[in-house]
């Protein structure tokens, strides 16, 4: 039982193994600072403390963003994609939010070079 409000639940459309992605953008400067998963539990856990919460495909545990590394991240609104099967997770970054300690995992530097038309 995930503690989500069943009528959210239902209109999630989840990976083959019962995930959401979930887009991370920092409220002050819209900035994308990092993508990672959700299932209903960790958007349930999200809601109710206001603190990010995801699912982690490498170690099949939940994760609080910051309560190990003090990179905390405030959850101020949440928003379900119109298909059902992507979150935007709108928060107040504390510190760096990416795991290699840049405030985002799309740091300008990894940017690949786009040949327009």
């Amino acid at each position: 039982m995930s503690g989500l409000d069943p009528a959210i639940e239902q209109r999630l459309r989840r990976t083959d193994d019962g995930l959401v992605a979930a887009v991370v953008q920092e409220r002050s400067t819209g900035e994308v600072l990092m993508l990672a998963w959700m299932d209903a539990e960790a958007l349930g856990r999200t809601l109710a403390t206001g603190r990010a919460t995801y699912w982690s495909r490498s170690r099949q545990e939940y994760w609080v963003k910051g309560e190990t590394s003090g990179h905390v991240q405030a959850v101020h609104e949440v928003r379900l994609d119109c298909d059902g099967d992507a979150l935007l997770v709108i928060v107040d970054q504390t510190g760096p939010a990416c795991h290699t300690g840049t405030h985002s995992c799309f740091d300008p530097s990894r940017a690949l070079d786009v040949k327009g038309p």
